[in-house]
């Protein structure tokens, strides 16, 4: 008897520990693809007409994601509320037909989109530049740590500034330049709209180029339309902000000085000097302004031992709107860019349902504008709904694009904080490699809005699989990426088809960024920036 008993409590305690009642192992879990592929055919459908902040899109757009994070169960992240109101300035703004060259003795003529494109801040109805003189200022970059100042020597009032794209150490040869081809904060455009307005200039052309920039023309273009939005803010502002195609940049500098000169070896000399260039700048912009409420939706699961500490899986869910048509099509999809991303915050909401409670709370938070400048994700930083000091990490998700599943994870921003470590644990657990950003040329780290997370001192982890497939090359993934740039990339075929879209490396991508959030939301351990990052200093000095 006393045997049988013994062994009838083992088995009573055998299936208590397999009972399927209780919650299931994390490792169970998995991002549901079909979750995937249903919110991006709804949010990629022509019917929510390009998602633009400010529109009929917008509001179709947050009121769907409420829905279904209502639906999953998660709780309002913004107090009683799932939207956090984000007040921008909407401006309609038309520039003149040409920008008008002169003081050579023959007058050159610009013309608008093919040419040039100029915007303005300025929330006026009337911007530009009347007679601007041309002033040739480099990389356009006051950077003290580097012994740097290419407005160094000039009065600039009046004057416009005509700068290159990316730093002075892209393709120099020289690693110890800046940061050799990787670009810096310095080298984005919208620093260089910032510099040349804090130096008190009246405009800034850049001069743009597919290579340094890390895009075409046509997003030059399509970014860039009558209708943009802008935060307000007390910061200065040129008057007119603006870029120049590469051949329209030649025709200016060969009425110039610097007619023939390599102006970029030029702008890489430590002693380059603001070159005066005789010539002047008129262009006028008519605007009409009004103001907007775009929203950020927020979702929480509350965390039950540490629910005031938090994890953030971010996503910016607008995209272009209806712009102008091409072959036919004027609606801005934005399947990829960022129907993916925001897809797979839903996908992560249902999987962190399914794996039960954990020790620290989960927020998911889908921000407006990021096509407009990082918009939302900014407004976000300025306005924290949860202390940041308090938020552990942000994982970002944007333009998730893996055609299959991927050998690698590429993790962008490498090397500056201990997220590295932890997704690459993830990823051996998929039998897969972590390596940096391979084109750090392209200044990916400072295009989506895990930036603006960094900047409040926030570690940020912004990966997915894009150089090496399991069944795909590296030449077919490269000849992948490069087509989706080339004709797709801020372009209404941004679409989704079930056919050629195979998501199984999007999926593959979503449960590695769900393994590393879990791992985070069941700890007690806060992941520190390394040595040597700019973002250090923030969460220290916090």
């Amino acid at each position: 008897m006393m045997k049988k008993a013994c062994f009838l409590i083992a088995v009573a305690l055998f299936l208590i520990g397999c009972s399927t009642d209780e919650t299931p192992s994390s490792t169970t879990v998995e991002i549901d693809q079909s979750t995937l592929e249903k919110h991006i055919r709804a949010l990629a459908s022509d019917a929510f007409m390009g998602r633009m902040p400010g529109t009929r899109g917008e509001e179709k757009t947050i009121n769907y994601l409420k829905e279904q994070f209502s639906k999953l169960g998660t709780l309002p992240g913004n107090g009683g509320s799932y939207f956090q109101e984000v007040p921008l300035l909407k401006f309609n703004g038309h520039a003149s037909e040409e920008m008008l060259i002169s003081g050579s003795g023959e007058l050159i003529r610009l013309h608008h989109l093919h040419d040039f494109m100029a915007i303005t801040e300025k929330p006026l109805p009337e911007a530009g530049l009347e007679n601007s003189e041309l002033v040739f200022a480099g990389y356009g970059i006051v950077a003290p740590e580097y012994d740097w100042n290419d407005y160094e020597g000039i009065d600039w009032e009046g004057k416009t500034a005509v700068v290159l794209v990316n730093d002075p150490g892209f393709e120099s040869g020289d690693s110890t330049l800046f940061k050799g081809n990787e670009m810096t904060y310095y080298g984005r455009w919208t620093y260089k709209f910032e510099e040349a307005a804090r130096q008190g200039a009246a405009g800034v052309l850049i001069i743009h180029e597919t290579g340094p920039a890390g895009y075409g023309w046509g997003v030059v273009e399509s970014s860039n339309t009558n209708n943009y939005l802008i935060m307000e803010s007390d910061a200065p502002t040129v008057d007119v902000e603006g870029w120049i195609s590469h051949e329209s940049a030649q025709k200016i500098l060969n009425a110039t000085v610097l007619k023939g000169e390599d102006i970029k070896a030029l702008a890489r000399s430590r002693d380059f000097m603001p070159v005066q260039l005789g010539l002047n700048a008129t262009v006028s912009i008519e605007n009409r302004i009004t103001r907007e409420m775009s929203h950020n939706v927020i979702a929480l699961i509350p965390g039950t031992e540490r629910k005031d500490e938090y994890i953030i899986y971010s996503a910016h869910w607008d995209h272009l709107g209806i712009g102008e048509a091409i072959n036919g099509d004027s609606i801005y999809n934005g399947a990829v860019d960022n129907a993916s991303g925001t897809a797979a915050l839903l996908a992560l909401a249902e999987a962190f349902k399914k794996a039960g409670p954990t020790l620290r709370s989960v927020v998911f938070l889908a921000v407006t504008a990021e096509e407009q400048g990082l918009l939302g994700s900014a407004y976000y930083a300025d306005h924290p709904v949860y202390d940041p000091q308090k938020t552990v990490a942000d994982i970002n998700m944007d333009a998730l694009m893996a055609p299959s599943p991927m050998k690698d994870l590429t993790i962008t921003g490498y090397g500056h904080s201990e997220m590295d470590e932890y997704a690459e644990e993830a990823a051996k657990e998929q039998g897969r490699y972590i390596i940096p950003d391979p084109e750090p040329e392209k200044g990916y780290f400072f295009r989506s809005d895990h930036f603006n997370f960094a900047k409040i001192g926030i570690p940020v982890l912004y990966a997915d699989g894009r150089y090496e497939g399991f069944t795909k090359s590296k030449e077919e993934i490269q000849q992948l990426n490069d087509d989706y740039l080339l004709h797709k990339y801020h372009q209404p075929s941004d679409e989704f088809d079930a056919e050629s879209n195979d998501l199984s490396g999007v999926q593959a991508d979503v449960q590695l960024m769900f393994r590393v959030g879990l791992k985070l939301a069941n700890e007690d351990y806060f992941p520190k920036w390394f040595e040597g990052s700019a973002f250090k200093t923030v969460r220290d000095n916090n």
